[in-house]
């Protein structure tokens, strides 16, 4: 069965009708096509988000509460796709801690994706993002890059910041209740870690190698300047994920490499950590996605806070969090309204300086309309 969308305000085309066919955008819908009335409505590229870790708190909603990771994943489609979001890379921390973001919860995670992805309406995917002092991790690391589909793989690095007493230790208490154990236990581990501190480098070369060798897309997290984002260059990392300074986003686009901040920073008005302001570096083209981190509802809401605010238009705002984050994980079949993408596609009504979703299409079908009506 296909589709058409009639009727709609197509973002940067004006009114326009769009075909769905099979899974994809078609250039004429199939005879048997049914139709959604998209009167009123602007439609849309579905929303790509590179990296969200909001999934944590439907698996581990306070410090030892935890429910399944299948409860989890079926009440984060739900909220993937209430805020338009058709494709998603779930930031899947695989740590040197135990409990929420230790190896055993990854492995009960990815188990239960692969179980449930045919009932899941939301593309969802993985970035594997490792914590380079999880030296354990690593030979699992490289096996699970040759999953289907393809994961994303990013290289964090928290640890050394709390030996040397940055921010994080502020937090420590919070974080050694989320990984169950106790504050003396959690900073015994840290510096135990710290001391092998030597083979993190060739730990991180190998897997940049077996990531190329799959094919897969590796994203470097906290840049802190242009030396670390050329020297993660040099050793196949390709995007600068959240960079904190404007040095480390030039080098990135320099360069042609996709530069990601969090949505939640437009919304917000500047950075929490005090790092690199979103949307002035918007203005500057120094970002070229917007993801959203740790608020679901966050992309598509900067969108229209960027557009309220003069930074840009609407239009211009949405490859930031549609096709440009597509190809930052190295997709090109998703985020545009052409013939031939796939069947990705939203349809919003404005609020003021806000948007809501009121249709969501996936892969050419609906996996959400909130007003029945609107079919023929």
């Amino acid at each position: 069965m296909g589709w058409m969308i009639r009727n709609g305000d197509v973002l940067g085309q004006g009114a326009q009708d769009l075909a769905l066919s099979g899974q994809a955008i078609a250039d004429a819908p199939p005879a048997d096509a049914r139709v959604f009335d998209a009167t009123g409505l602007i439609v849309a590229p579905g929303l790509c988000d590179v990296h969200g870790d909001a999934f944590e708190r439907n698996l581990s909603p306070r410090p030892g509460v935890t429910f399944s990771p299948e409860v989890a994943l079926i009440e984060t489609d739900r909220q993937l796709i209430a805020n338009g979001i058709t494709s998603a890379w779930l930031a899947l921390t695989i740590s040197w801690e135990p409990g929420l973001r230790g190896l055993d919860t990854a492995h009960q995670i990815l188990s239960a994706l692969e179980k449930l992805r045919p009932v899941l309406g939301c593309d969802i995917r993985v970035q594997l993002r490792w914590e380079v002092f999880a030296f354990d991790a690593a030979d699992q690391i490289a096996e699970w890059m040759t999953m289907s589909p393809r994961p994303v793989l990013a290289f964090n690095d928290h640890l050394t910041g709390m030996v040397a007493g940055g921010r994080e230790v502020k937090k420590l208490d919070q974080y050694a209740a989320r990984a169950g154990v106790t504050s003396q236990e959690y900073r015994d581990l840290i510096y135990s870690l710290a001391k092998r501190s030597g083979e993190v480098p060739g730990l991180v070369a190998g897997l940049t190698q077996a990531a190329a060798a799959a094919g897969v897309v590796c994203f470097a997290h906290d840049e802190k300047n242009a030396g670390v984002r050329r020297e993660n260059r040099e050793i196949g990392i390709t995007v600068s994920e959240f960079p904190l300074s404007a040095d480390a986003a030039h080098e990135a686009v320099a360069a042609g490499e996709p530069t990601i901040l969090g949505a939640p920073n437009v919304l917000r008005g500047g950075s929490h950590i005090g790092a690199l302001d979103a949307a002035p570096a918007i203005a500057d083209g120094l970002c070229s996605v917007l993801a959203s981190d740790y608020y679901y509802p966050s992309q598509l809401q900067a969108a229209a806070r960027l557009e309220a605010d003069g930074v840009v238009s609407l239009a211009e705002a949405w490859p930031l969090i549609s096709a440009n984050a597509a190809q930052a994980c190295g997709l090109d079949d998703r985020g545009r309204l052409e013939a031939g993408q796939r069947g990705d596609i939203i349809a919003l009504v404005r609020h003021g300086n806000a948007l809501s979703v009121e249709a969501v299409f996936c892969a050419g079908q609906p996996v959400m309309i909130r007003d029945a009506a609107r079919l023929n």
